[in-house]
């Protein structure tokens, strides 16, 4: 299967995660991030990610990903291609878990506590 179905994408959704650098691996992690693989690139937009972004402040990581569909069922696609498992053996040794992850947690998704778009919406109908 190339891309995921289309029926149950209608809504973008977001969310941010967060996870360490292991001390000493920056560079590596943003070495490897110039030149991001084609097929995971694919892989993702194929699953139904729009925008995926990733910052970086000393050694914590910040990613941003706008998607469509259910999260699990996005990442149960991007996760079943080969091409992005090898990506994953090449990152994933540059990264701890935050000490606030839940077992077996990797990156940890964070609370969304403000959306200017959402509270212009409701200031807009209150009027």
């Amino acid at each position: 299967m190339s891309e995921r179905s289309h029926d149950d994408r209608s809504t973008l959704k977001r969310a941010g995660w967060v996870i360490q650098l292991r001390p000493g691996s920056r560079e590596e992690y943003r070495r490897l991030h110039e030149n991001v693989w084609t097929g995971v690139q694919r892989r993702m937009r194929d699953a139904g990610v729009e925008h995926y972004t990733i910052f970086v402040r000393d050694n914590l990581l910040f990613s941003y990903m706008e998607y469509r569909g259910e999260f699990e069922d996005v990442q149960a696609f991007i996760a079943a291609d080969e091409e992005t498992q090898r990506w994953w053996r090449l990152t994933e040794p540059l990264q701890n878990p935050l000490e606030s992850a839940d077992p077996g947690e990797w990156w940890v998704k964070m609370e969304e506590v403000f959306d200017l778009s959402a509270s212009m919406e409701t200031r807009t109908e209150t009027k």
